[in-house]
């Protein structure tokens, strides 16, 4: 569906369920995260239920929407309010300056971002008329909105503003080259839409019957607002992570409907966007002095039971875990929901998840793992993926001739399968389309506990880094599509409770 797509049927859901009554509702909506593939130790629960170093017990994404949201609905007239799981806004505004979402149409909050940024966000080229630059808050009507747009497109459509200065074209020369500091985009983040533009959308998802495409929140809804709008987006399908045939009639159909529509804009001018929806973005603001760890006083050790020696490591963000005397953990890692054994050295800039390692092992470094509860045949069973933090799993190729430009740690898949003593063959495989890449290829172990299917994943890392042999024949393999198929959600929050028992119960023999 995408998450446009998902916006539309959760409409449907609020009119099933409520009638007409759903008219007189201030909506929070949040998508809580697809297949989270840029941070896969998300993908399983959903990125809104990602884990935050603070709060004691420890905070979720969850917590910390609504409570960055909570003056909102005191000034919002009935409509839905839709937001991402894995961003956070942080704001200032003056002491009589309230956000209030009230007008027709569209109203959203902008950024000041510096160029890079915008080029992959949406971009807002704001009306010059009505827009100063100054203060903490203003409200501001919108020309048009650009959907992850390249630098000379922000230039030329009027988007680059000079801060503190009223909006002016960086092109004219005299303002210097782009990316010098004072020049920024506003970049979008939350968004509200009244209601009845959500009854619109409402009418024409009837009227669609079934959805055969992905539709996308931002660049299908957004494009189509404001005077300078043009239909010429409907056509461009470079920025769509997977292109179906009816997405150019849909957005043309959704232009049509949408053409005219007011798109309002708050421009927090002292604020801050924050993504933390890929591995880099992640282990940057847990672990390294980023500005976002200071603002929300993200703690390196958040309700967890660790030796004297990691407390004093400082780029280190450890959540809900136990880690036993013994190990080391190498700075700017990020370990959640896990159990580390005393033999354990943990490289630096690495990720684990929900794992349970008892045994003797050096984990290298820039590495991710996490691990999954599978019930296969009403069993429960367990697999670890395990990658390079670097690992593209969104890459694919078409034909299986072009696999070898997929990389595993550093290794291209063929020399892996090689290793592992795997056929390269379409079984390999397991989405039915031609989407070959590490997402759907069959190669960890399926095993009957965590923490053997963490010391096999782990062994096909080590095979893989030393060039040596690990057969990996006789094991049932999942794909990572293939385990959030089978996840087994319960027994995941069985292993969370059992640590987080645990804790409570050392906190409490601690006290007396």
């Amino acid at each position: 569906l995408g998450n446009g797509g998902s916006t539309l049927h959760v409409l449907r859901c609020l009119e099933e369920q409520y009638g007409d009554q759903w008219t007189s509702f201030t909506v929070l909506l949040i998508h809580s995260g697809g297949y989270s593939q840029r941070l896969p130790n998300a993908s399983a629960l959903g990125k809104i239920f990602t884990a935050l170093p603070f709060g004691d017990p420890m905070y979720q994404m969850l917590e910390l929407k609504l409570a960055m949201y909570i003056d909102f609905p005191r000034h919002m007239k009935p409509g839905v309010l839709v937001t991402c799981s894995d961003d956070i806004e942080l704001y200032s505004t003056g002491v009589t300056e309230t956000i209030t979402f009230d007008k027709p149409g569209f109203t959203a909050l902008a950024h000041p971002s510096d160029l890079a940024v915008g080029t992959t966000h949406g971009v807002f080229v704001l009306d010059p008329s009505s827009f100063s630059g100054r203060g903490g808050l203003e409200y501001v009507s919108c020309y048009r909105f650009l959907h992850k747009p390249d630098v000379q497109t922000m230039q030329q459509s009027g988007a680059v503003c000079v801060r503190g200065d009223r909006p002016q074209l960086s092109s004219s020369g005299n303002r210097g080259d782009s990316g010098t500091a004072s020049e920024c985009v506003y970049t979008d983040s939350v968004f509200y839409i009244d209601h009845s533009t959500a009854k619109q959308l409402l009418m024409f998802y009837k009227q669609m019957g079934t959805l055969c495409c992905e539709i996308d929140a931002y660049g299908d809804f957004l494009q189509a607002l404001g005077p300078g709008a043009t239909p010429d987006y409907t056509k461009n399908t470079s920025n769509v992570s997977k292109e179906d045939s009816g997405l150019v009639q849909v957005r043309q159909q959704l232009y049509s409907l949408l053409q005219g529509t007011a798109l309002n804009v708050i421009v927090l001018n002292n604020s801050q966007f924050y993504h933390i929806g890929t591995t880099q973005e992640y282990l940057f603001h847990f672990t390294a002095e980023s500005k976002l760890r200071f603002e929300l006083d993200l703690q390196p050790v958040a309700f967890s039971i660790v030796p004297d020696a990691a407390k004093t490591v400082d780029q280190l963000s450890i959540m809900q875990s136990v880690l036993e005397p013994g190990c080391v953990i190498g700075p700017g890692s990020v370990i959640e929901y896990s159990r580390i054994g005393p033999e354990v050295s943990l490289g630096k800039g690495s990720i684990v998840s929900g794992a349970y390692i008892d045994f003797s092992v050096d984990i290298p470094s820039n590495c991710f793992l996490s691990s999954v509860s599978v019930k296969i045949n009403d069993r429960v069973e367990y697999v670890t993926m395990v990658f390079s933090i670097g690992d593209d799993l969104k890459k694919r190729v078409k034909l299986l001739s072009d696999i070898r430009s997929l990389q595993f740690f550093g290794a291209s898949l063929p020399e892996c399968l090689d290793l592992w003593s795997i056929e390269a063959s379409d079984q390999l495989f397991s989405s039915e389309d031609t989407c070959l890449g590490l997402w759907t290829a069959r190669i960890f172990p399926v095993c009957s506990t965590l923490s053997e299917s963490v010391r096999m994943s782990l062994n096909m890392l080590n095979s893989v880094q030393h060039k040596s042999a690990f057969k990996l024949s006789g094991f049932q393999l999942l794909s990572v599509e293939e385990m959030l198929t089978y996840k087994d959600v319960e027994d995941m929050l069985k292993f969370r409770k059992q640590i987080y028992d645990e804790i409570c119960l050392q906190r409490q023999k601690e006290k007396s």
